[in-house]
């Protein structure tokens, strides 16, 4: 008894001890109740750059969609860290095989911007939306990404199947405020 005890403790030491997960494997988390957890994520579209008709037809829609969704859901905003080093080393190169001024002007614009959110101390962050939800059956749960795939489609937004990668990416978001973790061997 003491034993079980002692191990209980030493388990409850840890948040993924508490979670009822017991994998993430294709796009789906799977639970320790045999449920899955899954969704779309939804690349984001900047409706304001748009005539109004445009921007309330895509909102119709939208609300259409979310309308005709007859079982439970989340939708969660994500912020995911973006290293934009790559891409001031492009501007550079690009930069430096420019010929002419005017577009070496535009080029050094651009890398002094993407200088300026780097120099703050604030880090640069991509957002990401997903809509998630949980099933038992995986027929039903091919139909329901089928389904809100084809409705977001509709109201003019691309979204496609979580990949494992989004999954872990929102759980470190939840579980460790927003700071991936890594995590290595010990010897």
């Amino acid at each position: 008894m003491n034993e079980k005890m002692n191990e209980k403790q030493i388990s409850g030491n840890f948040s993924e001890d508490w979670l009822p997960i017991k994998q993430i494997l294709n796009g789906m988390i799977q639970l320790d109740t045999g449920e899955f957890v899954t969704g779309v994520k939804i690349a984001p579209r900047n409706i304001f750059i748009m005539d109004e008709g445009s921007q309330n037809n895509i909102i119709y829609n939208l609300r259409n969609f979310y309308n005709s969704i007859d079982y439970e859901f989340w939708l969660l905003i994500a912020e995911r860290p973006v290293d934009i080093d790559v891409y001031v080393s492009q501007l550079q190169l690009m930069y430096n095989n420019a010929t002419n001024n005017a577009q070496r002007r535009l080029i050094m614009q651009d890398i002094n911007k993407a200088n300026l959110f780097t120099s703050r101390d604030s880090n640069v962050v991509d957002t990401e939306y997903y809509i998630l939800f949980k099933e038992k059956r995986m027929e039903i749960v091919q139909k329901k990404l089928h389904n809100m795939i084809s409705g977001l489609a509709s109201a003019g937004l691309q979204s496609a199947q979580t990949s494992n990668n989004d999954l872990r990416m929102i759980l470190d978001n939840f579980l460790n405020g927003g700071e991936t973790t890594n995590f290595g061997a010990v010897m």
